[in-house]
């Protein structure tokens, strides 16, 4: 063990912060640890959302204007936590909102590459989160992302 590796503070700068918005208690959780990191250290905190593609039956994508009235909800979701942010003293806040896909694979494949997060922090989905699995997509992401992850209850 190194003592001096040991004794080097350990700073995020970055923070990617995932709010799920069909499941208000878990993202309410996250954003609040998220912005509260961001603003005592004065980092960058980037909040994304992805209209998930299980969120969408054959209905909905058959629906004139209904796909993309999901897309416009999550996107006043993501402006209203950035706006909320910005209240609570974040000085740089930026949104993401992602039309269809896999959640998890999106956070992965798309926003880790373009944002260079090097802390994400996702709420532990509830039982009434449209998720088949509470706290799946956290613990995906957790176990796939090359950066540190905290899944907040």
């Amino acid at each position: 063990m190194n003592n001096d590796e040991l004794s080097k503070p350990l700073i995020f700068r970055r923070v990617l912060l995932t709010i799920d918005e069909d499941d208000p208690n878990s993202s309410t959780h996250a954003f609040r640890y998220a912005t509260t990191l961001a603003h005592d250290y004065q980092v960058k905190l980037c909040i994304v959302s992805v209209l998930e593609s299980d969120d969408l039956n054959i209905f909905d994508v058959m629906t004139p204007g209904k796909v993309d009235e999901r897309a416009d909800n999550i996107k006043r979701t993501v402006d209203n936590y950035m706006k909320l942010a910005e209240d609570l003293g974040v000085n740089d806040v930026q949104g993401l909102t992602i039309s269809a896909g896999d959640v998890d694979d999106v956070i992965l494949d798309r926003v880790i590459p373009e944002f260079k997060p090097d802390l994400i922090v996702c709420g532990s989905d509830t039982d009434d989160a449209s998720h088949r699995v509470p706290g799946a997509v956290g613990l995906r992401i957790a176990k796939r992302a090359n950066v540190s992850v905290i899944v907040v209850r």
